[in-house]
């Protein structure tokens, strides 16, 4: 019977000061109600009636999800805003000390600096810099909640939801900045083809024999392909054969149609 008293005694001793936490878990220990350490991972003691695990703490990195339904952007434009926030506890004695319940709290900070950072943020750069913003709402989050010892690792805005009547009016802007970029684009080349064809025109001015070619190269690409007939004005026939004729001979026909 004694020998069952002892082990019984031993048992519950083991059960009282023999914990174990996982690999992500720390245990945050007081003693005499005082902070003392932090254990874990793996297998750590406490002093019966004298050390109390108050709190377990993960360190795994958690997320949460934060919205902001009609939030006016800097310029007065009514959006709605989703985001996802990553963070982790870096220091378990503050996340236990220093605040009840920092799960909560960081989502109240989160909520609440996602409507300031809307209200700070003009919608183009909301929708276009959407980088920025996120890291800009990441510091402002990491800023309240470093003292808590939790760190913010990401915020990720899903979506940023404008008014129907906004996003037409967005759209046909959007259209007829397109319209306006296509129609410069086909007034530089044209003042591109007009610079060409003022060069080749001074060229063949210079040069009737290279204009003459022209003619003759423009003829063959008319005919290569649909074997029309093509009927050439006298001058220029003429013109064509006393470019072509042997040296020191002269056209002695008279005028012609090709």
């Amino acid at each position: 019977m004694s020998i069952v008293l002892i082990v019984a005694a031993i048992v519950v001793i083991l059960a009282l000061t023999c914990r174990i936490a996982n690999e992500w878990s720390r245990a945050v220990v007081l003693r005499l109600g005082r902070f003392h350490s932090i254990r874990g991972p793996g297998l750590y003691f406490l002093i019966p009636l004298v050390d109390i695990v108050t709190t377990v703490i993960d360190l795994r990195i958690r997320t949460v999800s934060i919205a902001a339904e009609q939030a006016l952007t800097r310029d007065t434009v009514a959006v709605g805003v989703d985001a996802i926030v990553f963070w982790r506890v870096v220091d378990p004695r503050a996340a236990a000390i220093n605040i009840a319940n920092y799960r909560e709290a960081v989502e109240r900070v989160a909520q609440t600096s996602l409507r300031e950072m809307i209200g700070a943020t003009e919608l183009s750069r909301l929708l276009a810099d959407r980088r920025a913003v996120d890291e800009r709402l990441r510091a402002a989050i990491a800023e309240k909640t470093a003292s808590w010892g939790v760190a913010v690792q990401s915020v990720e805005i899903r979506d940023v939801a404008i008014p129907p009547a906004l996003q037409d009016a967005m759209s046909r802007q959007a259209q007829a900045e397109r319209e306006r970029d296509a129609r410069v684009l086909l007034a530089s080349a044209e003042v591109d083809i007009a610079r060409q064809v003022l060069a080749a025109a001074e060229i063949y001015h210079a040069d009737p024999v290279a204009l003459q070619l022209r003619q003759m190269n423009l003829l063959y690409e008319m005919n290569k392909e649909r074997g029309a007939t093509v009927l050439i004005p006298t001058e220029m026939a003429t013109s064509l054969s006393n470019v072509f004729k042997p040296a020191g001979k002269t056209d002695q026909s008279g005028p012609s149609a090709r």
